[in-house]
């Protein structure tokens, strides 16, 4: 559950900082395409944050 909070936190906030700087926020002297680059790849690694959300949902409610 701490991954997939962390992880879709820290993307919302990547995207809107993204998004504040708009097409600047690409460009590689800010650093903001790495972070939002980054936290995409983690969002997939470990299971990606869908299934995450399944497995957590079957586990809080008991079914199978």
């Amino acid at each position: 559950m701490a991954k997939r909070y962390a992880t879709e936190a820290g993307y919302a906030v990547a995207d809107s900082a993204l998004q504040l700087h708009g097409g600047y926020g690409y460009l590689t002297e800010y650093g903001i395409e790495k972070i939002v680059r980054d936290l995409r790849v983690h969002r997939i690694l470990e299971g990606t944050n869908e299934i995450m959300s399944l497995i957590i949902a079957r586990g809080l409610t008991g079914a199978a």
